[in-house]
């Protein structure tokens, strides 16, 4: 729903401030209409128009139909938002952050061209994903963010942008280099550069901290998700981004990557404890409801039946070029198509060509999902995977977990920077968090076969399977190397490379690599 005001209202609260400078705007825009979203997590939140513009293109608009938490939806009822939303909360953060930085801090010459970008940005960090996001970019993308960059691009260029991109005061060629940059990082890196990034100078690099921070992960993506997830999901937020928002500062820090051994960087008051509630939310955001073996097996059931649909689906691209499913993210115009409507397309269709996917989807309907059989936790390494079963490696699933707290296995609040009420010189703090482990794997294993004597027999026979502490396969089964690996295969090794089979992988990997140490 969307309330207009006109520009004059927005500018006359700024007058106080700079008299001139709102003379100036009200010029530019007296016959512009600034658009109001009720958004249930963030209120009444104002947007620009050219945000607005960019919200009203069909390339935008598909962010509709892909669910936010993908096959989290099977098993919360209530994780039912999607990637439009959150987009749309995300543009709207990183523009308060840049207006919170501009106004307490002049002399960082923060401009309104900035301002802008960084809103876009956050508007746009997600149009690369697929269908069930982060499902397909598992299977078929090596990254997302490189589909938002090529999707902004068709975006600007099927809808004219550049000319509308300049009426409000931009510079096409830079700035769109700039949000690509914020999105995904340097589109080009050389370890000879000094600066990588093309779109700001150095003395900005604050700046592509506030949508993507790769220094430490605190950005204004996190803050909208595990707000707006978990309101939806009904799980508990400590942590409050308005109370970031309120104390966040641009400080001079150390940076031995740095050729001059200086950077600028976003810090926030010393409340250690305040930052550790954001890496802990994500942590149990994941355990609770990402990773929940209900949804994980949903998730891989809805994937191996897109990966048997694969080839038998078209989808048709720019010049009548036609596209599948693992095709369709190189043509933009044919994935402008693909959402998350593809399950009711597999679902619904009578080819026959699509059976065995269908068969996978009806099941997930019919609450007919794949048997739990038991899951490994590193402290239990296994040994030995033979079992005499009368069931073969295709009939189990075998799923690799990843729990962390942003940084794989490192404590995140080594990196971020604190200042203190008396002192502004910002520091890292050693870190108080109890918690010596921040990274956790399990191996979860399940059994295709749904039938009460078979999976009665995958469980009892479960923990034969499991090897003996401390054994060598089992030391390097478990490093946290070995399940990065395991992860990293392609969704159609991991489809032909379940339960017994996976020792054999395992053993493969091991004559490839010398065994990891904790």
């Amino acid at each position: 729903m969307f309330t207009s005001f006109t520009c004059f209202w927005i500018h006359h609260e700024a007058e106080h401030l700079c008299h001139h400078r709102m003379r100036k705007s009200f010029t530019l825009c007296l016959f512009v209409f600034c658009q109001v979203f009720n958004d249930p997590i963030h209120g009444s939140i104002e947007l620009h128009p050219l945000l607005i513009k960019i919200i009203d293109t069909p390339q935008f608009q598909r962010l509709r139909f892909i669910k936010q938490l993908g096959g989290v939806y099977f098993v919360y009822p209530g994780a039912s938002h999607n990637r439009f939303e959150h987009s749309i909360g995300v543009g709207y953060l990183a523009g308060k952050l840049a207006e919170a930085l501009r106004s307490r801090q002049p002399e960082l010459n923060i401009t309104d061209r900035d301002v802008l970008c960084v809103q876009i940005a956050g508007l746009c960090h997600d149009l690369g994903h697929g269908p069930f996001s982060h499902l397909y970019d598992g299977m078929f993308l090596p990254k997302h963010e490189r589909g938002s960059r090529l999707m902004l691009d068709h975006l600007v260029e099927q809808n004219n942008f550049k000319p509308t991109m300049k009426k409000y005061g931009l510079k096409p060629e830079e700035d769109i280099t700039f949000i690509k940059e914020m999105i995904a990082g340097p589109l080009q890196e050389s370890k000879e550069q000094e600066w990588p990034y093309k779109g700001r100078p150095k003395e900005k690099s604050f700046l592509y901290e506030i949508v993507s921070n790769k220094k430490n992960g605190v950005d204004v993506d996190k803050f909208d998700y595990l707000a707006r997830d978990s309101s939806y999901l009904g799980i508990k937020n400590n942590f409050d981004f308005r109370r970031f928002l309120q104390f966040a500062r641009v400080c001079e820090v150390e940076d031995k990557d740095c050729k001059e051994g200086k950077r600028k960087t976003i810090c926030t008051r010393d409340k250690e404890d305040h930052m550790y509630h954001l890496f802990y939310t994500r942590h149990r955001l994941h355990k609770r409801a990402c990773q929940h073996r209900v949804s994980q097996i949903i998730q891989e059931m809805i994937a191996e039946a897109f990966f048997k649909a694969d080839g038998h689906i078209q989808i048709e691209g720019s010049g009548g070029r036609m596209f599948t499913l693992s095709t369709a993210n190189e043509d933009m115009e044919a994935y402008t198509k693909l959402t998350d409507n593809v399950f009711e397309e597999i679902l619904k269709s009578s080819c026959s060509e699509l059976e065995k996917a269908r068969e996978i989807l009806q099941n997930i309907i019919s609450r007919k999902s794949y048997k739990f059989v038991g899951e490994i936790k590193p402290e239990d390494p296994i040994q030995d995977w033979e079992v005499s079963l009368n069931l073969t490696p295709k009939d189990f699933e075998i799923l690799v977990i990843e729990m962390d707290y942003g940084m794989d296995d490192k404590d995140p609040i080594q990196h971020v920077h604190f200042y203190s009420k008396s002192d502004c010189c910002p520091s890292l703090q050693g870190s108080r968090i109890r918690t010596t482990c921040f990274s956790e794997q399990l191996i979860r294993v399940f059994c295709k076969e749904i039938d009460d004597e078979s999976v009665e027999a995958a469980k009892k026979h479960f923990k034969q399977c499991v090897p003996k502490r401390g054994s060598a396969l089992a030391q390097s089964v478990f490093s946290f190397k070995a399940v990065k690996e395991w992860n990293s295969l392609p969704t159609s090794l991991k489809l032909c490379t379940n339960f017994c089979t996976f020792t054999r992988e395992v053993k493969k990997w091991i004559l490839r690599n010398q065994p990891c140490q904790h």
